[in-house]
């Protein structure tokens, strides 16, 4: 099989999909759907609580996570924006952005509201902590990023970078996981597996042939892990 072949065409199908589709005008940018999505969660669960009257401890931890972290987006475009996403996109392109991935992650908060969710103690304190670190890796990671980035160009091998390659695919992982918790169903993680599948992993391996170029890579692979820190070395 070949890979690299199979990813380019997946790429271009999907930046098609995300960017292109159905042509004409493209009157928004890839970041300005993206963001009504993130800064619109936190309404969207107070609203949903308020709907179905729902204001139980496990509803307000939901809001309280999922709407704080659209709200750390907003700031964290603001203050470092993500480069891939001032691409502008059609009309088509922003309903399928919106069908493909950013809506879907509204069906855990559906789920905890509708369902009237009761998680344990535990079960909230433990989404709670994997939501801080992970908020934490991902912006971080990319805080780092962009401004190294900005004096030096080159293969970043230091801070959050050192011990893990694609460490802020890591946070984002692990804050959509905390969600997904929370919601106690099989739905959330099949919509997680599915953007992990389709979007996360493949831009981590276009990443990694990129950077593969550089002549420090081999040894810097040897000592960090894709995903998850190499210990010990």
């Amino acid at each position: 099989m070949n890979t690299p072949r199979l990813l380019a065409r997946w790429d271009a199908l999907r930046d098609h999909l995300a960017f292109d589709l159905g042509g004409g005008p493209r009157p928004w940018k890839a970041a300005w759907v993206i963001n009504l999505q993130k800064g619109g969660t936190l309404f969207f669960v107070l609203g949903l609580m308020a709907l179905y009257d729902n204001w139980s401890v496990t509803a307000w931890t939901y809001a309280a996570l999922h709407g704080s972290y659209g709200l750390v987006w907003l700031a964290k475009d603001r203050v470092f924006p993500d480069p891939n996403w001032e691409r502008r996109v059609t009309f088509g392109g922003a309903v399928m952005l919106w069908l493909g991935a950013l809506g879907l992650y509204w069906i855990a908060p559906v789920i905890v509201v509708t369902q009237r969710v009761d998680a344990p103690p535990a079960l909230l304190g433990g989404a709670t902590l994997l939501y801080a670190l992970g908020v934490t890796i991902m912006v971080g990671a990319d805080a780092q990023k962009f401004f190294t980035l900005q004096v030096k160009r080159g293969l970043i091998t230091t801070g959050f970078f050192a011990r893990v390659r694609h460490p802020n695919y890591l946070g984002e992982m692990m804050l959509y996981a905390s969600f997904a918790l929370l919601a106690r169903h099989w739905a959330p993680w099949v919509v997680l597996a599915w953007v992990w599948g389709s979007v996360f992993l493949p831009n981590m391996l276009r990443k990694e042939r990129s950077m593969a170029r550089y002549p420090e890579w081999a040894a810097y692979v040897e000592r960090s892990g894709f995903l998850l820190p190499k210990l010990g070395r």
